[in-house]
């Protein structure tokens, strides 16, 4: 053998060991697809994000085992149209659903005592059936679809099994778990176990038996967890570790900043809250683990993401965003920016960030894309493919879109979003101004840079209002019966009374002492 073709052998084997030692760029055969959805669950909620005060290592492996999206976005710093432009690949504007569904409209608006200025418009109370939805779009594609967890998306007539699912395991009208996280809960589609049953462990059981039905299938199975939404709930163990946790990390002297409407929560050190998070990692953990044990990991998408962002003011007034402004309802990152991670096992992935502006309308396409079937961009209209992302390569530069014209339990602002690049404008349609920010040098938005750009903030806005004249966007009205000194003592008792009892309730929940008088909420008979 001369010495050229020595090293041509030697290049050849070379080349196979390489080959041999890289993911397959294609599954095996049709991939399954695990879609992990949490609710109320902010961008710092975890530690694979920063925190140092919540575990989270089932949701860190998710992280860690695909691709992290930084700049990964919901569809609507609310529930219900986050959720449906998942299930229609269409921002809230274009198919309607603006707010949460069961939310005051017009003058009925008054009812909330708040005396603001405006009245919201109305929205669609239910996800429309003319959609091709995304669980519709997989069955067509040969898979058998299964939901667990809250809906939110219509009344009876509109749940999941109207929608695309062959199998619904718990959701329905509501958008909170009434009964609380243990059982008995008060749940239609979910029969109460034994007396303490954690709700979210329950959820992830039924998952990991639909899993074990179908392991030979090609299935979808959609996790869509009622946690971490109020009323928060743990048991007296996880909230004891956490409470330990809280002091050793120490505490500071206040809790809360007062906002626009509301005071909005700047430190994370609710162990109630912490314990509610982990027992949701707890699920996650299970579910991941039927994977493994089935052999069915190499071969299954695995989805995690948030419906909007931690609630930092309203509700439970829970968690802190920071450093991202604000939390659930609000028009700044810390509403809208979300836990975004997609892991594909035979990709090249583990471990990589992508810093490319995405939305939850984004998933639609992206799946279909992943389970090699043909995309439908008449249904996702507002979604783009992030296959190519996943793959090393890029995505053409398009603007995303909000549009919330209300106000909302957490003390957001009536206002319609575009990002575009690093670039962020706000329109508020209280006062008509407008806010930009370059989040690529101030994702905290702490500095408006509108005045010194206003070519570029003209040019955004109406790029904005291009798109949401288009689609027939919905917006709000001034209240005729607006009184400004009414809203003034509204705000004011917020900040003399409301303020300090949060202040004092945070103390409380870090107090030994602490007993919600209630057997932990029915959790003692639990094996959680």
């Amino acid at each position: 053998m001369n010495l050229k073709s020595f090293f041509s052998i030697l290049l050849l084997f070379l080349l196979c060991i390489t080959y041999s030692c890289q993911k397959h760029t294609e599954p095996t055969e049709k991939p399954n697809v695990l879609f992990i959805l949490a609710d109320d669950f902010g961008y710092h909620d975890m530690s694979v994000m920063g925190s140092k005060f919540y575990e989270t290592p089932n949701i860190d492996r998710i992280a860690n085992e695909g691709m992290i999206f930084t700049d990964g976005y919901a569809a609507c710093q609310v529930c219900s149209p986050s959720r449906a432009s998942i299930m229609s690949g269409k921002f809230p504007a274009r198919h309607g659903i603006t707010d949460w569904i069961g939310a005051k409209t017009g003058e009925a608006w008054r009812e909330q005592g708040r005396h603001n200025k405006l009245l919201p418009p109305e929205y669609v109370h239910n996800l429309p059936h003319e959609y091709v939805t995304l669980p519709e779009a997989m069955k067509e594609a040969g898979y058998k679809t299964f939901f667990a967890g809250k809906w939110h998306l219509g009344a009876e007539g509109s749940w999941p099994e109207d929608h695309g699912f062959d199998i619904n395991k718990g959701g329905w009208d509501a958008g909170s778990p009434h009964g609380g996280y243990f059982a008995p809960w008060k749940n239609p589609n979910l029969k109460s176990g034994s007396d303490g049953e954690n709700l979210s462990m329950r959820l992830a059981k039924e998952t990991a038996h639909f899993i074990k039905e179908n392991k030979d299938t090609s299935f979808f199975a959609y996790l869509s967890f009622y946690a971490v939404h109020a009323p928060i709930q743990t048991t007296q163990e996880k909230w004891a570790r956490y409470c330990q946790k809280a002091r050793e990390l120490g505490l500071a002297e206040t809790g809360f900043e007062m906002g626009h409407f509301l005071p909005i929560r700047q430190v994370q050190d609710n162990p109630v809250y912490a314990g509610l998070v982990e027992a949701m990692d707890d699920a996650v953990g299970l579910v991941l683990n039927t994977l493994d044990e089935l052999g069915l990991a190499e071969n299954t998408i695995v989805v995690f993401t948030s419906d909007n962002g931690g609630v930092a003011a309203g509700d439970a007034f829970a968690t802190s965003n920071k450093p991202l402004r604000a939390g659930k309802g609000y028009q700044f990152e810390g509403g809208i920016r979300e836990p975004y991670f997609i892991k594909v096992p035979w990709l090249d992935i583990a471990g990589k960030k992508s810093d490319i502006p995405v939305s939850g309308t984004d998933f639609y396409p992206t799946l279909l894309a992943l389970a090699g079937s043909e995309l439908k961009p008449e249904q996702h209209n507002d979604g783009v493919s992030l296959l190519p992302l996943l793959s090393g390569r890029t995505i053409e530069e398009r603007p995303l879109i909000w549009h919330y014209p209300h106000y909302g339990n957490q003390g957001g602002e009536p206002s319609s979003i575009i990002r575009l690049g690093n670039w962020k404008l706000i329109h508020y349609y209280e006062d008509s101004r407008e806010e930009l920010y370059n989040l690529k040098t101030d994702w905290e938005e702490t500095s408006d840079v509108s005045d010194e750009n206003p070519e570029l903030t003209k040019k955004l806005s109406e790029q904005l209002f291009t798109y949401l004249n288009e689609v027939g966007a919905r917006f709000p009205e001034k209240d005729p019966e607006y009184n400004a000194q009414k809203e003034q003592e509204y705000l004011q008792r917020i900040i003399n009374q409301r303020w300090p009892q949060l202040e004092k309730q945070r103390l409380e929940f870090l107090s030994e002492e602490f007993d919600p008088g209630n057997n932990w909420w029915g959790s003692s008979i639990t094996n959680d």
